[in-house]
């Protein structure tokens, strides 16, 4: 950190104390000037409603007064004891992140021998186990499910867990080394290299290796253009290559659509980011959660 973000960092801290104290204490100070302020039973603020309603200037309650001071305290208090006051980490020391921590040993003392009693067995043993997919399920409805779907079938640029087809390789060890560590995906941007009529050959390629409706003059010039430029990733016969997570294009699975969407992968290209849970999730949990999404397509 250099000196300019410290002085900007000390700077706001001083400001937002001074900021809350004084904000408390200006409180404090006009409950007490309204306090002193003596009942005439006939001095009226000058406001009338309806010609003849007339409010009264009388002092404010004395049982709402003393509610009102009994939270000035109460805020004095918990600033001294919590953090509130800028960087200051009060009397106690909590901060949110170690009550998170304190709570996940306690959940961890609690529930880590259930899934402990499960990280003995293979995960394709894993897979037949009722208990233990049960147990995966619940893992992936609370971390998977909002990218693959609650089924997980996936949808556009999230894949489908259920079928057959896998970037990296749908092996027991390959999907924990998924889970655990994440996987990114990059398809290079190929338009300023193919130019536009480039781009729709390379297209009309891809297309016809999936037998899927193409132009099939366009698809041979494409030929050329995929064995120089695309082969790299996805090989010659476009049957791809799961140690870079480049997909197999002679099926029908199109992770982002095809028509339109091909084009558009070919010309902008695509950067696909499945996230580490390596720190969210235990081992344990992590191997329960490989089980279940192996069965997923084991079916």
């Amino acid at each position: 950190m250099n000196d300019a973000s410290q002085f900007t960092s000390v700077v706001w801290d001083a400001f937002i104390a001074l900021v809350t104290i004084l904000s408390i204490i200006a409180c404090a100070l006009l409950l007490w000037m309204q306090s002193t302020h003596a009942a005439s039973g006939t001095e009226t603020s000058g406001h009338v409603w309806d010609e003849d309603i007339r409010e009264y200037n009388n002092p404010l309650p004395r049982w709402w007064m003393w509610m009102f001071y009994l939270t000035i305290a109460f805020g004095f208090a918990y600033l001294a004891l919590y953090p509130g006051l800028g960087s200051y980490a009060g009397m106690l020391g909590w901060t949110q992140v170690k009550q998170l921590d304190e709570e996940n040993a306690r959940a961890q003392a609690m529930y880590g021998p259930i899934y402990d009693r499960f990280a003995a067995l293979d995960v394709v043993a894993l897979s037949k186990n009722a208990e233990a997919l049960a147990i995966g399920q619940k893992l992936f409805l609370n971390n998977c499910a909002q990218c693959h779907a609650s089924d997980g079938g996936g949808s556009r640029g999230f894949p489908n867990l259920t079928d057959k087809d896998w970037l990296w390789g749908g092996a027991p060890e390959t999907i924990k080394a998924t889970i655990t560590d994440g996987r990114t995906g990059n398809m290079p941007p190929l338009g300023a290299v193919l130019g536009d009529e480039g781009v729709k050959d390379a297209a009309a390629y891809v297309l016809s290796l999936s037998g899927n409706a193409h132009d099939s003059i366009r698809a041979a010039k494409g030929k050329e253009k995929f064995a120089q430029i695309c082969a790299a990733c996805h090989g010659a016969d476009g049957k791809g290559n799961p140690a870079l997570g480049a997909p197999n294009l002679t099926d029908r699975i199109w992770l982002h659509g095809s028509g339109e969407a091909i084009l558009e992968t070919i010309s902008r290209g695509r950067v696909n980011q499945m996230p580490a849970h390596k720190d969210i999730l235990t081992p344990a949990k992590i191997h329960l959660l490989t089980a279940y999404v192996y069965s997923l397509s084991g079916k």
